[in-house]
């Protein structure tokens, strides 16, 4: 299978067996690959993305399942948005936070941040149990296009986000954090950043990955409005 892209180049596409589903217990799934040895720029990234694939590692993926479409593309048009009153709470409740690039996350006080987290909130899907293996393989920077940004108070690591730059936006590929730290709301304020950031880099949108209605450990990414979502090939305001 191929998929047309700019420049008038095919990329090569290949498709898993059918397994279990991570999001929907009795459910099947497939995924589509890009070819791991293309040659992926941003702008083929970018555009992959406004089509509905994924980055894990260097693997660009989409849901390729034959009798279920519940993961939709959701993406969030920065522009328009607006923080609510407890959005704002939630910044200023982090204003303490210091924010910092590194060229890379694969030391040991990354990697016990993201143990602790997948072992506290994400003991029940197929990340656990975390290994280095696993976190270098899952979080490393497939394409150049990474940025991997640290959030910090009193030298102590709250949280971590593992960011792509497309041409016209923000893709939020993973982030971990402090699980033991319920006052900061650390996952609602890590995408209230990127949401800022975007804005001030003068970018259209944040991609948050996919939603699943009826799995309620994504339902959080419907919070943040407006927000888009891809159907049918269309880019639609989700109401």
């Amino acid at each position: 299978m191929t998929e047309q892209y700019p420049a008038h180049k095919q990329l090569k596409q290949f498709s898993t067996a059918p397994h279990p589903c991570s999001y929907l217990p009795g459910m099947e799934a497939s995924t589509l690959f890009v070819d791991p040895d293309a040659d992926i720029d941003r702008h083929t990234y970018t555009y992959l993305s406004e089509r509905g694939y994924r980055r894990s590692g260097q693997f660009l993926y989409k849901p390729d399942c034959q009798n279920c479409q519940a993961c939709i593309s959701l993406r969030i048009p920065v522009k328009d948005y607006h923080f609510s009153r407890n959005e704002r709470r939630i910044l200023k409740r982090n204003d303490d936070l210091q924010a910092f690039a590194v060229q890379h996350i694969f030391a040991e006080p990354f990697y016990r941040l993201y143990a602790d987290y997948i072992c506290a909130r994400h003991h029940d899907g197929d990340m656990y149990p975390p290994s280095p293996e696993q976190y270098r393989n899952f979080l490393n920077n497939g394409f150049g296009t990474s940025e991997f940004m640290v959030f910090t108070h009193d030298h102590a690591i709250k949280a971590v986000a593992v960011i792509d730059r497309l041409d016209n936006a923000l893709s939020a590929v993973y982030t971990f954090y402090d699980p033991f730290d319920d006052k900061r709301s650390l996952g609602t304020f890590v995408i209230l950043w990127q949401i800022q950031r975007a804005q001030e880099l003068g970018l259209d949108y944040v991609y948050l990955g996919y939603w699943v209605k009826n799995c309620q450990k994504m339902n959080y990414k419907t919070r943040f409005r407006p927000a888009e979502v891809l159907i049918n090939r269309r880019w639609l305001r989700l109401l």
